[in-house]
């Protein structure tokens, strides 16, 4: 597989309070020079923006020419909660409800007005992407769900319109699974690409950087990015 090659792009790390209904989330926002788009994270169960994963694979798709924006899910007392509970890393709807905020946060913010938007889910954020992907329609340009749990969207996998694409490990024998069933619902434009000999969290060598290469292709061909940055996976 080839790889996206990196360009200039001057892209100015912020971090930025995003008011929701309920309380402030904290994120970590890159926009690059020119980007069509910007891409938001949406991490998993028991995790963060500080996500070294998510993170890794952040950088890759803003060296080809989008925006990332890396948020919190819950308030530093609900993480607090979370980690002695667990009660709220599976909580599905409210993981989308709040994406749903930081979205229509971000398509009225000055520097990410007008944008093209892109949801990155991991593990149970891919569920909670592909619910408020269904929510939001052709609003969202397209959608990756690494390692995810589609499973968990339930009946509004049927109502996604963004191009999607599952990323899946290839000796992650269990989640392959629920990937499979969930795939098999989708109306959408979709593709799914197995890892090989790549567990659930991609830590083997060199595969995590494969789910970046193949994560930032597929979202620099659904949201603009110039042809010339554009490398075929």
């Amino acid at each position: 597989m080839k790889t996206l090659p990196a360009i200039s792009t001057h892209a100015s790390p912020a971090t930025v309070q995003i008011p929701t209904d309920f309380a402030d989330l904290k994120g970590d926002l890159e926009v690059p020079d020119h980007a069509p788009g910007l891409v938001l994270f949406v991490h998993g169960s028991g995790s963060s923006r500080h996500s070294p994963r998510n993170q890794f694979v952040a950088k890759i798709i803003r060296d080809a020419g989008l925006g990332t924006l890396l948020f919190d899910l819950l308030t530093e007392k609900e993480e607090q909660q979370d980690a002695s509970t667990g009660t709220l890393r599976f909580d599905i709807g409210l993981m989308a409800m709040r994406l749903l905020n930081v979205t229509r946060w971000v398509q009225n913010h000055p520097q990410t007005r007008g944008l093209k938007l892109g949801f990155f889910g991991a593990s149970t954020g891919g569920a909670a992407a592909l619910m408020a992907a269904g929510e939001l329609g052709t609003q969202i340009s397209a959608v990756v769900s690494r390692g995810g749990r589609p499973d968990l969207a339930g009946n509004s996998l049927l109502q996604v319109r963004s191009p999607t694409l599952f990323v899946v490990g290839g000796f992650d024998e269990r989640v392959l699974c629920f990937n499979h069933e969930a795939f098999e619902k989708l109306n959408c434009e979709k593709e799914f690409r197995v890892v090989p000999r790549a567990t659930h969290l991609f830590e083997e060598p060199g595969r995590l950087e494969q789910v970046a290469q193949i994560s930032a292709h597929w979202f620099s061909s659904h949201m603009g990015v110039s042809d010339h940055w554009k490398i075929a996976a």
